[in-house]
């Protein structure tokens, strides 16, 4: 892998700003970042302000902690109510708002929930605690899928008897394939996502040129990876020939990572439906434990019943995981909803497009009287 410095050479991301100014012209196009570990660097490294006013880049629905609905962290918090139960969950799902409180304000409550940093850490605390109930609140798209698939693995080759998974791992071809059948969100093309893409292979997009004719860019993070993905996209849609192109080829394979893919077809499998943020419900969009696992399944072992619970009132979280709106456009920005007070999971995750917003342009207008 080459030196990130190269990826972050004032000369190359200007000299591709030319091109891409050069090959837009009048013309104008929308593309959707999938990803939002991708709308963090657009707006870390001020690419909107290198780019034609032809270009216009949408945010999408792959930031994993944004896309899980309320009533999932309801659903978890749950479980806090019996006192042999530890919860365990990455840093950023625990700040995420429930109805009533996040996993941190349910801690600070005097309930037993803790952060973990790998689905390992939960089951090694499961180990060192054999009285207790350890469940590991699972989410994530493919990219994080395979670590708990892992760890199931390894919990039952270890015979750890009080260890469980709420999975609610999720998948990217469907909510993409919702997105262009909603009507009044016209796309050009996607910008793919990279971690994913990594695990599911540039294969997995296919879909999108075959049935939708739009193209797919995986893109890799850094300020020339996107502007380079841009200037591939703009190329695909003027040539008329849609296609599923590569750039972030020292990552990703056009078959992905056929160990990670094994353990997840081993463990999982779809779920009929599952509740998206914004989206609704979308068809087989979703993993659960299969059940030659099931004493892993939290849902089966706690007999957990699902929950649906209102949006934030005022928020418009959904409207912009679907590039409906703008994380400008939500009247509680830098208002009520903070990172320090968010309202909406878009605010908490490190990949939300308003916690995006908010730390690069929303506080640079701030400063400067905007």
């Amino acid at each position: 892998m080459k030196m990130v410095d190269e990826f972050r050479d004032p000369e190359r991301i200007v000299a591709l700003s030319k091109a891409v100014h050069a090959a837009v012209g009048d013309r104008r196009f929308r593309f959707m970042e999938i990803c939002g570990g991708h709308t963090h660097a657009i707006y870390r490294f001020g690419l909107p302000e290198m780019l034609p006013e032809g270009i216009e880049l949408i945010h999408g629905p792959g930031c994993p902690v944004c896309v899980l609905p309320v009533g999932k962290v309801d659903e978890a918090l749950t479980l806090t109510e019996d006192p042999d139960v530890i919860l365990t969950a990455f840093g950023d799902v625990m700040r995420v708002p429930g109805s009533k409180a996040s996993p941190l304000e349910a801690k600070a409550q005097g309930k037993d929930v803790r952060m973990v940093y790998s689905p390992l850490d939960a089951l090694k605390l499961a180990i060192e605690n054999p009285a207790k109930q350890v469940v590991f609140f699972a989410i994530g798209f493919e990219t994080t899928a395979p670590s708990t698939a892992l760890t199931i693995l390894r919990a039952a080759q270890l015979g750890v008897r009080n260890f469980s998974v709420f999975c609610n791992h999720v998948t990217i071809g469907p909510p993409i394939r919702s997105i262009l059948e909603t009507a009044d969100l016209d796309l050009d093309g996607f910008i793919g996502p990279g971690h994913v893409s990594a695990i599911v292979g540039t294969k997995a997009y296919d879909f999108v040129v075959e049935e939708y004719s739009k193209p797919v860019v995986v893109s890799g993070f850094e300020p020339v990876d996107l502007m380079e993905s841009i200037l591939m996209l703009v190329e695909l849609v003027k040539s008329g020939k849609p296609a599923v192109e590569n750039q972030y080829v020292r990552a990703v394979k056009r078959e992905g990572n056929a160990a990670a893919l094994a353990a997840m077809a081993d463990v999982f499998e779809e779920r009929e439906s599952f509740e998206w943020r914004g989206l609704g419900f979308i068809s087989e969009s979703a993993l659960r434990i299969r059940a030659k696992y099931a004493e892993f399944d939290a849902e089966a072992r706690f007999s957990m019943t699902t929950i649906r619970s209102p949006e934030p009132a005022g928020a418009i979280c959904g409207e912009v995981l679907v590039g409906a709106k703008r994380p400008e456009e939500c009247p509680l920005m830098g208002t009520q909803c903070t990172p320090e007070t968010p309202v909406g999971a878009l605010m908490v995750s490190s990949e939300g497009a308003c916690s995006a917003y908010y730390t690069y342009v929303h506080r640079a207008l701030g400063v400067m009287g905007g």
